[in-house]
């Protein structure tokens, strides 16, 4: 077969490459002349701002995978000799650790976003769900980065969390020693959650990220009146609300990139602990099965999902119901696109029914974090399992309320 022509007419050395592989093709139909709506607006820096803070994590998790050694007797060692003796270590090992909670930040602000506009709807069923694959998987990959520096909370998480898995039925107990590779969280269990972390989950999250980009471009982005850009074109096709998203977006987002570094560099130099939320105390000193941490608890992004798991009593000495309602909360959100029944898109046009909804469910939200980071109380408890209770009937109430909700006319094109 012979070299197919250059159908951009491109001269040179990149001419010579786009008669063997389509660069300029890629970043003409995807960046140049992929046109976006003319009103995004702040909430649509969440999403370029993510794929920052992947290849940050990325490029850090190279150099601390350098030096860092697993293993029982190694790891918190290695983490420590990356901080003190390694050139700009102290700087890498920062980035990664607070880039891990900006990511989810990011993430959380950018489904939000999704669910206020509408951007699971019809035809984008399928990119919201990429989008719950992707924060699934990027789940997995916290909590086995969690656990890697090997301090005495990294410890004591990765035994009640994988403790989980024993509480299976009949499998669980031969499954959680499996997963560790040991009767109890040790060398055996980090160096399967390093392979995890460094290999296997990134290869996933990374081709999960191309793929929910890939459905994104063939349905086209959504915005913040909700309504098609496509549906009105010009006598070459080109959408009449909508623009090229190279050069105005790129500037855009651009800018968010400055802002966002500023405030990401400010808090490493400045609170690079994040005030114990980033980096906890307990894990500053080894890890030691002899000495349990006051307070265990997670990272403060699996917050909500910890409160809700100790919401649930233990019924017959058994926490599995602990644990299926804590994945059901992220399993209900793949089903979001098929709850929403509401005739119109964006939250602009919806009635004071879904406003009050989603009013209810941030507050809800904030809630389960703040205690899900507590100690266990009485108290703190009764208020977690009422939460829990608001939070699965945001989504099951779903259907009802966005159907019955009284809705604004929404324009033909979008508004400036």
């Amino acid at each position: 077969m012979g070299i197919v022509a250059n159908p951009y007419k491109t001269t040179g050395l990149l001419g010579w490459i786009d008669n063997r592989f389509p660069l300029t093709k890629l970043w003409r139909t995807q960046v140049a002349e992929y046109y976006a709506p003319k009103n995004f607006n702040l909430w649509y820096y969440f999403g370029s701002l993510a794929l920052l803070v992947l290849v940050n994590q990325i490029i850090t998790g190279i150099f601390l995978t350098m030096h860092y050694q697993p293993g029982a007797e190694t790891a918190f060692d290695s983490v420590q000799s990356i901080m003190r003796d390694v050139s700009w270590g102290w700087l890498i090992r920062y980035m990664h650790a607070m880039g891990a909670s900006a990511f989810f930040i990011v993430i959380y602000l950018h489904m939000f976003r999704g669910i206020i506009y509408g951007s699971h709807q019809k035809p984008r069923e399928l990119i919201w769900v990429f989008g719950c694959f992707i924060f699934l998987c990027l789940m997995a990959e916290a909590f086995c980065g969690y656990v890697l520096p090997w301090g005495n909370m990294s410890y004591w998480g990765a035994k009640v969390i994988l403790s989980l898995f024993g509480a299976i039925p009949f499998v669980g107990e031969s499954l959680q020693v499996w997963i560790q590779g040991d009767y109890t969280p040790a060398g055996a269990t980090l160096n399967r959650l390093f392979s995890f972390h460094v290999i296997a989950l990134p290869l996933v999250l990374l081709l999960l990220v191309v793929m929910h980009l890939m459905a994104l471009h063939e349905v086209g982005s959504n915005n913040p009146d909700g309504v098609e850009i496509h549906d009105h074109n010009d006598e070459n096709g080109v959408p009449l609300d909508g623009v090229p998203f190279h050069p105005y977006y790129t500037v855009k987002d651009l800018f968010g990139v400055c802002v966002f570094l500023l405030i990401f560099f400010g808090l490493i130099f400045f609170a690079p602990t994040g005030g114990g939320l980033v980096l906890e105390a307990d894990n500053m000193t080894p890890a030691n099965p002899l000495v349990t941490p006051p307070e265990i608890h997670p990272a403060w992004y699996f917050g909500v999902f910890y409160a809700m798991l100790r919401s649930v009593p233990a019924f017959f000495d058994t926490q599995i119901w602990g644990v299926i309602v804590m994945f059901s909360a992220v399993v209900i959100l793949f089903f979001l696109p098929w709850l929403d029944r509401s005739g119109v898109r964006s939250i602009r046009y919806k009635g004071g029914l879904f406003k009050t909804a989603v009013a209810i469910f941030v507050i809800d939200v904030l809630v389960l974090e703040y205690f899900g980071m507590q100690g266990i109380n009485p108290l703190f408890t009764m208020i977690t399992r009422i939460a829990t209770v608001i939070y699965f009937a945001f989504f099951l109430l779903m259907p009802f309320y966005s159907k019955w909700d009284k809705t604004k006319p929404v324009p033909q094109r979008v508004t400036e």
